[in-house]
């Protein structure tokens, strides 16, 4: 279906695995591991591990991560919520009586315990083959002996500049020689190589106590940081079970709060009361339906959705039919909806990776420092960069979301699966802070009502609703962004590209896979 949009990459195909993420470099790392016999899951770690030291403004050891694992392709799908915690001192009176309303974003108080290492370790104890000693080496390898910078990095580097000069460690640490590295530098971080080397002999133990823990701990507390030994070595990563619903004939699955995959439920919950398939693909009507369903999912999301011990209303509620019907219904074509302006406290940067092994297992794999660069804090010896997710706490008491000891915050990351009869569809994400949740609605009914490929559904132009404005690519066309306009929607043109996709398709009939990587990122698919 190219004739109705931008000519883009060509689909990749394979018959017994296939993997897709933003970088070559983790692709081929998966890979390599899915010849040697490993699993999707070992794959998504050992590529993951390479994304946390050659993309450092999304993912690392500091970071969190989330992940929908499917053992062959069908039966029982089981979420990992690999995000963490606040440390046990922290409240809302605390923060107040301090006179800080919100969370800054580049303090200690940013940055709750980091995660993903946990997760990894938990995934793999239930679906990997392999060890830290043999997945985290390419990892290891690309910090000791240097990686080359790639395009889309090197941009996002520069666009923070600032933030690193500021931050705490960060200009030794990730400013080599005191500006920001550009496309092709080689770029060597002996600390966190070091690190990641204790990880590989001793397990998730090393991270989470011992010298590298007490060095975490000692830099973020030098800042006012609340954070304790105990904090880090009680860290655990939550088994749960996925929430969904159904879209034209599919199942949608997504990991339940403290992520936000509701929000993706809830907008296609809003768009399946309308036959989006009357409007072109990129046209007025379609970009407007879908930034009303985002307006009043993001909405409900920011006064409902946070930890589910916290939470007012179940996810059950929000998915009934009727919910949100009082603004559903008011929907229409010739203007805007009377809503609330929402300000959501984060907009950060993400990394996906989806992989599906010989065996048909299925991962769908997010990991993240949340703001480009997280916190801009980096320990002190070891050379872990810390997250700061905890910025997406709000200091309100009475919120369900108000920061508290031990909670966790609202998050943006939400990995994607799509099943059919209760087999594997596709594995799908879309990376991009706030955009997450209206991407993957835009790739879903790009397939689903449009029935774009998965590399055409990824290349599409891309819009998002956000704080009141309308951001719109530059691969919009100006009569669509016109209509916009008219309609009363205040439109922006973003400056870099909106979020960033992978997907890989499985089809059971001919045994085959389809992986599609965004143009918008340094990545690609790859299979055999």
């Amino acid at each position: 279906m190219r004739n109705f949009h931008f000519p883009g990459r060509s689909t990749v195909h394979a018959t017994n695995a296939m993997v897709a993420t933003s970088h070559p470099q983790a692709s081929l790392a998966a890979i390599e591991v899915l010849r040697e016999g490993g699993t999707a899951v070992d794959a998504a770690v050992a590529g993951s591990a390479v994304l946390g030291v050659i993309e450092p403004q999304s993912t690392g050891i500091g970071g969190d991560c989330f992940a929908l694992i499917q053992p062959r392709g069908e039966g029982k799908i089981v979420a990992y919520n690999g995000s963490g915690r606040a440390p046990k001192a922290a409240n809302a009176d605390w923060y107040l009586e301090r006179k800080i309303s919100s969370v800054p974003l580049t303090s200690a108080h940013a940055v709750s315990i980091p995660g993903v290492i946990d997760a990894f370790a938990t995934v793999l104890r239930d679906h990997g083959k392999f060890g830290f000693d043999r997945l985290l080496q390419p990892a290891i390898k690309a910090a000791e002996e240097g990686y080359v910078v790639a395009p889309r990095i090197a941009f996002d580097w520069k666009n923070q500049f600032e933030k690193l000069k500021n931050g705490t460690n960060t200009v030794r640490y990730l400013l080599p020689g005191g500006k920001p590295p550009v496309a092709g530098d080689v770029i060597r971080q002996a600390e966190l190589g070091k690190t990641l080397r204790a990880i590989a002999k001793d397990g998730r133990d090393a991270f989470y106590k011992g010298p590298i823990a007490e060095d975490m701990v000692e830099t973020l507390r030098g800042i006012g940081g609340l954070h304790t030994l105990d904090d880090f070595a009680a860290h655990t990563t939550e088994v749960t079970t996925p929430i969904g619903t159904m879209y034209k004939g599919y199942d949608v699955w997504q990991c339940p709060p403290n992520g936000p995959g509701v929000t993706a439920l809830l907008m296609l919950n809003i768009l399946s009361r309308f036959e989006l398939t009357k409007y072109a693909p990129v046209s007025v009507e379609r970009f407007h339906l879908e930034a009303e369903a985002a307006r009043i999912a993001y909405m409900n999301r920011e006064m409902h959705v946070a930890s589910p011990d916290h939470m007012k209303i179940n996810v059950a509620e929000m998915l009934e039919n009727g919910f949100a019907d009082e603004y559903i219904g008011k929907i229409r074509l010739d203007g805007l909806l009377d809503l609330p302006n929402v300000a959501p406290p984060m907009n950060p940067s993400t990394i996906y990776i989806t992989v599906v092994d010989k065996d048909r297992n299925v991962c769908s794999f997010i990991n993240s420092v949340a703001h480009s660069f997280g916190s801009a804090i980096v320990s002190n010896k070891s050379g872990v960069l810390f997250q700061n997710r905890a910025g997406g706490f709000r200091i309100q008491p009475g919120h369900p979301n108000c920061i508290e000891g031990g909670k966790r915050p609202l998050h943006t990351i939400m990995p994607g699966l799509l099943t059919k009869g209760g087999r594997s569809t596709m594995s799908f994400a879309v990376m991009g802070g706030q955009y997450q949740p209206t991407g993957q609605t835009h790739l879903l009914t790009n397939i689903l009502d449009y029935g774009c490929d998965v590399q055409e559904a990824i290349d599409m132009p891309r819009g998002l609703h956000y704080e009141g404005q309308y951001q719109l690519e530059d691969s919009v066309p100006a009569d669509v962004v016109e209509g916009l306009k008219k309609l009363g929607h205040k439109t922006t043109s973003v400056v870099g590209p909106l979020g960033g996709a992978q997907a890989i398709w499985i089809d059971w009939d001919k045994g085959t896979l389809t992986g599609g990587s965004d143009p918008r990122k340094d990545g690609c698919a790859l299979g055999y």
